[in-house]
């Protein structure tokens, strides 16, 4: 049995970094509050397999699903909104498209024929979406194009989705184009102009917007609505606004006050519930906390872009909103030197992931500053890492170190796995995906997760060297987790310190604002502590 999914298809106009994985989300939570099925994906028009490799500058932090894809951030937008896990196939690069099709040229299965754009590309692309329609057996796909209409690296794309149209007919796809409407002050007035050529650009792939999204600085009237939908040929109820606002999870009630949810599903003919948004608005609420704050310092080498620790960032605000408080995060350059003068005023520490030696002094800093003042501090992945180096140390492992920084190190406390050591190709070493983790008991990790095991996401190479497992247990630090089988090290602990935790995996990936993750929480409760204890509260 072939399952019938309607799609909804999200591009971008005028600018990139426009919000079009905001937007998505966003329709795809309002969807959901309908009782609606919905699952996601987002095509990045790079030639890049995956987003493994990319400088978190460029592109923003490395989002890892449970099945251990490295994907764009916006599968994580995807997740927190809509409350659900997506398949690594979720992210279709033109790196995939064109080595898969490449591979069946290879094999013979064009059966001779001069293999082009269109039709192998475009119908490759088709066989991907309906592919993930089909295992998810989702209601509603969305389908988020990345990069702007009228960008050479999409067109293989947008024509794939016109065909789409075409062949699952008009009730079962929309498309939905998002745009920046920019505010002139010295003229004192909004142009549309910008949205105009946008929209004309789109039509001239074949692909006529069944509802534009319109981005702005400011809130606009409804007259300048009427013009967009004059000008572009939309309905009037189908010019929605979205003005900035000081939370992205306001998103979806903001567009729902203008009926999107209503105008979807009239549009593509969907049977849903009544609509039932109470727990978001819940969530809105409780993230506009003010009165109580704690900071957290997050010591990283990507600080200058927060879109790097984009999870991180958000988990945090998910785990103050379940406690009825606000984090304030203070970002903090791990090549600088990290001394009392840096990090006194913070009332917690966090150690995120990373690679490579750039930084390491600094977090090891931090770490050394957290064991001498009894300051919380959260390691992650790398962090972890650095927790177990610097402790090492403290402890006389003078010049304890990583392999992964100094392969000449006399005490090698993280190391990598003996069979990684024999795998070359970037990324085959990796630990990545969803493993389980048994946890102690009597641990702060088991107080936290209130279970005897877990699961959690991975992207790592390297490990906590089991030679030094008994001798550092001897100093007095605490293997929290392990795998099932007790040969990995996941998370590490000590007894004599308010909060001092590390894991090996990376928990942000499965925070959720109506789920706050409960590492991040307990962490949370100690930064409060300490808070209150430095204040004298």
């Amino acid at each position: 049995m072939v399952y019938l999914s309607k799609y909804i298809v999200v591009t971008g106009g005028v600018v990139s970094s426009i919000g079009k994985g905001i937007t998505a989300a966003s329709i795809g939570r309002i969807l959901r509050s309908y009782g609606v099925d919905v699952t996601a994906i987002k095509i990045d028009p790079y030639l890049n397999w995956d987003s493994g490799t990319l400088n978190p500058y460029q592109h923003g932090e490395v989002f890892v699903t449970e099945d251990g894809m490295e994907t764009d951030l916006d599968l994580g937008h995807y997740e927190r909104f809509l409350d659900v896990n997506l398949s690594g196939k979720s992210n279709i690069t033109t790196g995939k498209v064109y080595s898969s099709v490449i591979n069946h040229e290879r094999k013979g299965d064009y059966l001779g024929s001069c293999v082009q754009i269109i039709p192998h590309i475009t119908n490759k692309i088709k066989d991907m979406v309906r592919k993930i329609a089909q295992e998810s057996q989702a209601e509603v796909v969305l389908v988020e194009v990345g990069g702007t209409v009228g960008d050479i690296e999409s067109q293989p794309f947008l024509e794939a989705l016109r065909q789409l149209r075409n062949e699952e007919g008009h009730d079962n796809v929309m498309f939905v184009h998002v745009t920046y409407v920019p505010y002139l002050r010295a003229a004192g007035e909004f142009k549309t102009k910008p949205t105009q050529h946008s929209t004309k650009e789109l039509r001239s792939t074949g692909i006529i917007p069944d509802m534009i999204i319109c981005r702005s600085e400011l809130s606009i009237d409804q007259p300048l609505k009427n013009k967009i939908a004059h000008f572009c040929d939309v309905e009037r109820e189908a010019v929605i606004n979205t003005p900035d606002v000081g939370s992205i999870y306001e998103v979806p009630l903001i567009i729902n006050r203008e009926n999107v949810g209503e105008y979807i599903i009239n549009r593509i003919k969907i049977d849903a519930c009544e609509q039932d948004l109470t727990e978001w608005e819940k969530v809105v609420e409780s993230l506009k906390q003010e009165d109580y704050q704690v900071s957290v310092g997050i010591i990283g080498k990507y600080v200058e872009l927060e879109d790097a620790y984009m999870s991180i960032r958000e988990s945090l605000k998910h785990a103050a909103a379940n406690l009825g408080i606000k984090v304030n995060i203070e970002w903090i350059q791990a090549e600088n030197i990290i001394d009392e003068e840096k990090v006194s005023h913070l009332d917690s520490i966090l150690i995120p992931g990373g690679f490579g030696e750039r930084g390491i002094s600094g977090k090891l800093d931090a770490v050394r500053y957290s064991l001498q003042n009894k300051v919380p501090l959260f390691g992650i992945c790398l962090g972890m890492q650095c927790m177990v180096i610097e402790f090492a140390r403290l402890e006389g492992f003078e010049g304890a170190h990583s392999t992964e920084f100094d392969t000449e190190t006399t005490y090698p406390v993280i190391d990598l796995m003996e069979e990684q050591k024999k795998i070359k190709n970037m990324g085959g070493t990796m630990r990545l995906g969803s493993y389980p983790c048994k946890l102690k008991d009597g641990t702060m990790a088991h107080e936290a997760y209130g279970e005897e095991e877990v699961s959690e996401r991975h992207r790592h190479r390297y490990e906590l060297n089991n030679d030094y497992r008994d001798v550092l247990r001897e100093k007095g630090l605490i293997i929290s987790g392990t795998s099932p089988d007790d040969f990995l090290v996941e998370m590490i602990e000590l007894k004599d310190h308010p909060w001092f935790l590390g894991c090996q995996f990376h928990p942000e990936f499965k925070s959720r604002p109506n789920k706050a993750h409960p590492i991040f929480v307990s962490f949370l409760r100690a930064a409060l502590e300490n808070h209150k204890h430095k204040s004298g509260n």
